[in-house]
Parts: C-alpha cells; structure tokens; sequence
C-alpha cells in the first residue's frame, strides 16, 4: 500500500529525530527533551471565556445607562 503525504512527513520527522539521538546516552537524551506543559483548556475557549466575561462587564453598564 502506498503512503499518503502525511504518513510520508510523519516517517520523515521520525527518521530526523531517530538520527539526531543515534550515538548519545539516554542522559543526554533526557537532558534536552522536555516538553512544554499544556495548557487544560484550548485557546479558543479561553477566547470564548474571556470574550463572555469581558463582554458582560462593558456591556452591562451601557444597558444600564441608555435602558435597554
């Protein structure tokens, strides 16, 4: 079965990976790879959230003032 392009680009980053680690100890390894923490909640609800709570705050007092 042929590869799609994405199987191809992912095989491709293994490869390069695979050859950057060839020949170091796992303590050089485990020195340099650290992973960035992830966030628990994505970007776009963080906007969603922030978009809600920021909205209502400037919104509320313009109703307030002109009545609606």
């Amino acid at each position: 079965m042929a590869q799609t392009p994405q199987q191809r680009r992912a095989n491709a980053k293994f490869a390069k990976l695979n050859e950057a680690r060839m020949g170091k100890s796992e303590d050089q390894l485990k020195v340099r790879v650290k992973e960035i923490p992830k966030s628990p909640i994505s970007r776009i609800w963080l906007g969603v959230l922030c978009f809600i709570l920021i909205g209502g705050l400037f919104f509320d007092p313009l109703a307030r003032l002109f009545g609606f």
